[in-house]
């Protein structure tokens, strides 16, 4: 076998495994120009956070603070 005829069937393999890929994967078997498709990620379940009746008094009371700050200020 010469070297002609061995590039040749490794070149028909590529391409029968390329188009084995691209029905595989559904598109085209090498990326085009472009930005990326964004993978598929399964969605992070958001924790609602949740504040204690402390930490609420305190920030009332802070923005209470604030308040009769500016309202000083005011006069």
């Amino acid at each position: 076998m010469n070297i002609s005829k061995i590039l040749a069937t490794i070149d028909a393999e590529i391409v029968k495994l390329q188009e084995v890929r691209k029905l595989l994967v559904g598109g085209e078997a090498k990326p085009g120009p472009g930005r990326p498709k964004k993978a598929v990620v399964a969605p992070v379940k958001k924790v609602k956070r949740r504040l204690s009746a402390e930490g609420r008094a305190r920030i009332a009371a802070a923005q209470k603070a604030r308040w009769a700050k500016a309202k000083k200020s005011a006069k």
